[in-house]
């Protein structure tokens, strides 16, 4: 009886540890971090393995020949100076926007909160090209207007390493901002308060008290920059490159624009990045470690009160409306003009006067813009909805779950943030012209470069959302009989939707705006917007580009008006 009995139990058994082994809930979970492993590891080890092995062994040959074209140093050296110069311009100005924003008593704060943002939209290489119209020694609108009216005064020149940092530094005070916002908002003003009443002045309050406070998202924020400002391509491409200042980008994209392609040499200088962006990474971890010395908001309740600037009330006014005058309104402005005109020449009542949609019918009867329009929003649609599902349920998996080596799934998520965009193309080509897939020349390897790219900022979203969910909700699913892909869809998702949302939105912006990786890895017919952006600068062709870019920024933001109108409809509603 007992051994007919053990006959039965060992295949129910076996039957039911089969099913456990093939859930729908551990086939997802196997499928989630096989993507995030081969989208985050493969491309870095191809791109090791192509630099430093020739087909037939281990060699520094492409180093040596990278090397010997451009020096290192030249090149280390204004790599540094334009990552640091452009962190030091777009860390204080974005601190400060935030602070007078956030913690003063200044007038149409919720204005200068929205006109902040506009640059976020603006793709890089249009914000570059507005520059160029606005500075550039010849041509430029402030050059024309201001410094050949007063003759003691040089012209600017932005076609130098002065001018590579100012429009890169420009361009990344909008992200400064949005960082110390936060932090910011989530400081607790009371130490200001003490000090101001103790009779400390403004100037030694924001010194000796405010930004301390702030330290952890001041280091972040510099690490951010720093990276950014490394990997950036636009700015070195066409203010560097025409002065002979070259940058590791430039020299990557000059190794690879050649015939016959320099791989191995651009490998090498991909290599280099990628090691002194890991170094500031590593850095940033170690200095993060103490963030907790600086945390002020505790279980009790604040209410933040503004901070009254008295004297200093008009003089930061001013220089409010300086800056947006400067660095957003006339950027803006410039491209919306240049649109209108069928050359480009300085604004006077002439041009004026001249002005037409040409540029714009132009545009839309030109089927590669509007394949590359279409190219660029499916791109971004797509790669961004794919982001955000996938690290939602990586985000369950380490937030969750107490499975050994969950952090592992974290980590390797995040392993692209170090990986510049133009070394992404470099290593996304090192794997697909090798391996036997057919891949290379069709639109899936952009959208693999953007999933690869975008996958850390959408693990931070989907992480951070998860981490306010309580437990109890699955369990209670759960023990009323729903299936874990059940408890998932109809608990976990809607719970999650605005940060979802949140992350889905800012992927498509830079997903659209994406210019490194796309260069590298187009092929004609699947071009995206910001190639033949690139393209029609380089055929001199800027009326039409300006009115493309127009386009462009138009059709973005429509499309993160009706993603954020959508998304207050679903996930939870208020009762």
């Amino acid at each position: 009886m007992a051994q007919a009995s053990a006959q039965v139990a060992v295949p129910f058994l076996r039957r039911v540890s089969l099913r456990r082994i093939f859930s729908g809930r551990n086939l997802t979970i196997t499928v989630v971090i096989a993507i995030i492993t081969y989208m985050a590891v493969i491309p870095v080890g191809y791109l090791v393995w192509g630099t430093f092995w020739n087909g037939q062994s281990l060699t520094l040959e492409f180093f040596r020949s990278a090397y010997s074209t451009v020096g290192l140093t030249p090149m280390v050296v204004n790599s540094l100076i334009f990552a640091a110069g452009s962190t030091a311009l777009a860390v204080p100005l974005g601190t400060l926007l935030a602070y007078l924003v956030v913690r003063t008593d200044l007038r149409f704060k919720g204005l200068m909160f929205a006109a902040s943002l506009v640059p976020l939209i603006i793709p890089g290489i249009l914000h570059t090209v507005s520059w160029i119209f606005l500075a550039s020694p010849n041509i430029g609108i402030y050059n024309r207007l201001i410094f050949d009216r007063v003759p003691f005064l040089p012209k600017f020149d932005i076609f130098s390493l002065q001018g590579m940092i100012l429009v890169e530094g420009l361009h990344l005070t909008p992200l400064i901002f949005l960082l110390m916002v936060a932090a910011f908002r989530s400081m607790d003003p009371s130490l200001e308060e003490s000090a101001l009443m103790s009779g400390a002045k403004l100037p030694t309050i924001m010194r000796r008290v405010t930004l301390p406070l702030v330290r952890p998202a001041l280091y972040a924020s510099i690490l951010i920059m720093a990276i950014r400002a490394l990997e950036a391509f636009e700015v070195p491409a066409l203010l560097g490159i025409p002065s002979g200042i070259w940058v590791f980008t430039s020299r990557i994209w000059s190794a690879l624009k050649g015939f016959p392609a320099e791989y191995g040499q651009a490998g090498a200088y991909a290599m280099s990045l990628l090691l002194i962006t890991s170094v500031g990474v590593y850095l940033h971890t170690r200095m993060s470690r103490r963030g907790k010395r600086f945390q002020t908001v505790t279980g009790k309740g604040f209410r933040p009160h503004p901070i009254q600037l008295g004297r200093w009330k008009v003089p930061a006014q001013l220089f409010l409306m300086a800056y947006f005058l400067i660095a957003v309104t006339m950027p803006v402005l410039v491209l919306l003009y240049v649109s209108t005109q069928p050359f480009y020449s300085v604004p006077s009542l002439e041009s004026i006067s001249n002005s037409s949609l040409e540029n714009y019918r132009y545009t839309f009867d030109n089927p590669q813009a509007l394949r590359a329009l279409r190219n660029s929003f499916a791109l971004g649609i797509g790669s961004a909805t794919a982001v955000m599902l996938v690290t939602a349920v990586a985000s369950w998996i380490v937030v969750r779950t107490k499975a050994r080596g969950r952090w592992l799934v974290d980590n390797v998520a995040t392993v692209p943030l170090v990986i510049p965009g133009l070394v992404m193309g470099v290593a996304l080509l090192f794997v697909y012209l090798r391996a036997p897939v057919p891949i290379f020349g069709t639109i899936w390897i952009l959208f693999i470069a953007y999933f690869t790219r975008y996958m850390p900022y959408g693990m931070r979203y989907s992480s951070a959302s998860m981490y306010q969910i309580g437990g109890e909700l699955e369990e209670s699913a759960q023990i009323c009989g729903a299936s874990w892909w059940k408890t998932f869809r109809k608990v976990n998702l809607p719970l999650l939707v605005p940060g979802l949302i949140a992350g889905w939105i800012y992927i498509v912006m830079v997903s659209v705006r994406e210019l490194s990786s796309s260069i590298l890895l187009y092929t004609p017919g699947n071009e995206v917007l910001s190639v033949i952006i690139w393209e029609q600068w380089e055929n001199g062709q800027f009326t039409e580009l300006a009115a493309l870019g127009v386009v462009m920024v138009v059709a973005l933001v429509a499309l993160v008006a009706v993603a954020k109108k959508l998304g207050a409809r679903v996930g939870v509603k208020e009762g």
